[in-house]
């Protein structure tokens, strides 16, 4: 295969809003040249920038019904992955389990959320389901192991976008790899749309924005705002999402399929942002950061990295109702300075991730700051 453009960015399927999704645009608009690589790509259910993208699908992509939900997708996706040829002297992969199993022409950076979460946490990523899914994955999970520690083996380089995915790259493929923040990509000064909560209040309420999968631990968060009576704006979807909508109390509004400048205006009327998720990184607490608001999260993983306790926000040691009813009354009781905040989110800028990633590519290859990929 014959190298044939500088640059091209990888990702392992474009068909969400989440934070892998984000990081996929702040490198486009580092990049703006760099053609994206993935498995799918569902216009209708990502992020609307993605339109502007040049997008190559493999050919898993002519199946509508995976598109709109790639988890009907995972007996494919190896042999998807694996199809994906990438002619570039440089490729960067954003991954969390496929994009490093591309085949690329030239240098091979994988920026890694985590190793694939449903080959080496398949109970905490499943959860309470015992049906077909699991069964069909515990069957297929020794070969899709084998498959991606031998992918692993072919990045040139390996970044981590945390120091608990440091060392779950370490354990798993025996990797060392370089911590880089994910940044952020909020302006807080851009337009603001209000959120429709009908008769809910409209400022002062907590915000849970996640992807509403068991390991979020959503439903802990809403059991805690039923003992404390307070209002909270959970803002997400997925599988969990009805069985969540249906134990909510009234002073909690469930919403999705929101826009940015809606995002926006509930970071701006929020109290702070409460997340009890197992996070590989953790990047709304950045983002409420941004319009000075704090955050109160569980102590584990990414947020270990974007939490100053006291300064920035709160922990709480286990996700339990307990735990955070006892961390939102100790929120509270601290009086939060909004300009440490926002200083603290500038230090996750796009800037710094862009220049870490230029001088990576400038090692390996013959792309320098003249590139049109610049």
């Amino acid at each position: 295969m014959t190298a044939t453009i500088p640059l091209a960015i990888a990702h392992d399927y474009v068909t969400q809003r989440g934070g892998a999704e984000k990081v996929v645009l702040a490198l486009h608009r580092a990049f703006p040249d760099a053609p994206l690589y993935t498995t799918l790509y569902e216009q209708a259910t990502t992020y609307p920038e993605f339109s502007d993208v040049e997008i190559h699908t493999s050919w898993l992509n002519r199946v509508g019904a995976l598109r709109r939900n790639h988890r009907l997708a995972l007996p494919f996706l190896p042999f998807a992955a694996q199809s994906v040829k990438v002619p570039a002297e440089c490729t960067i992969a954003s991954s969390s389990g496929w994009s490093h199993g591309f085949a690329t022409a030239g240098a091979k950076i994988v920026y890694c959320y985590s190793p694939a979460r449903w080959l080496y946490q398949t109970d905490t990523y499943l959860g309470q389901d015992r049906g077909l899914r699991r069964a069909a994955l515990l069957a297929l999970r020794p070969w899709m192991r084998r498959w991606d520690r031998a992918k692993s083996k072919t990045a040139t380089t390996y970044f981590a976008i945390s120091t608990v995915v440091q060392e779950r790259i370490r354990d798993t493929y025996g990797i060392e790899a370089e911590v880089l923040p994910a940044p952020h990509s909020v302006d807080p000064e851009a337009p603001k749309e209000p959120v429709v909560l009908d008769d809910f209040v409209d400022e002062g309420f907590y915000l849970c924005i996640s992807r509403l999968l068991p390991y979020k631990n959503v439903d802990k968060v809403i059991d805690a705002f039923r003992e404390l009576g307070k209002p909270l704006v959970v803002v997400g979807s997925g599988p969990e999402e009805r069985r969540l909508a249906e134990m909510a109390p009234d002073n909690v509004r469930m919403v999705k399929n929101i826009s940015d400048d809606q995002i926006r205006w509930l970071y701006s009327r929020s109290r702070a942002l409460v997340s009890a998720s197992f996070e590989d990184f953790g990047l709304t607490p950045i983002e409420a950061a941004t319009f000075g608001k704090s955050a109160i999260v569980l102590r584990w993983g990414g947020f270990l990295d974007t939490i100053l306790e006291g300064e920035t926000g709160v922990y709480f040691d286990q996700p339990d109702r307990g735990a955070i009813v006892d961390a939102v009354r100790a929120h509270e009781a601290i009086e939060w300075d909004p300009e440490r905040l926002r200083a603290h989110a500038e230090t996750f800028s796009e800037e710094s991730f862009a220049r870490r990633l230029r001088e990576e590519i400038q090692r390996h290859t013959s792309l320098d700051e003249t590139s049109p990929n610049r």
